[in-house]
């Protein structure tokens, strides 16, 4: 697919905060989320919830 032109929806890879294993991406509008997203979400390694950050 062709890139619009002022696209400024970045992809972000999440990363579990107990293994730090990287399973997610997504996307996010970079311009009016500066902070750091954190969800909650399943960490297949650990077999649990945990919540993930984003790293870059």
């Amino acid at each position: 697919m062709a890139k619009k032109k002022g696209d400024i929806r970045g992809v972000i890879t999440l990363a579990c905060t107990e293994c730090q294993e990287r399973t997610y991406t997504s996307q996010k509008n970079k311009k009016n989320d500066t902070q750091r997203l954190e969800i909650k979400k399943y960490c297949p390694r650990c077999r649990t919830h945990k919540v993930h950050k984003e790293t870059k």
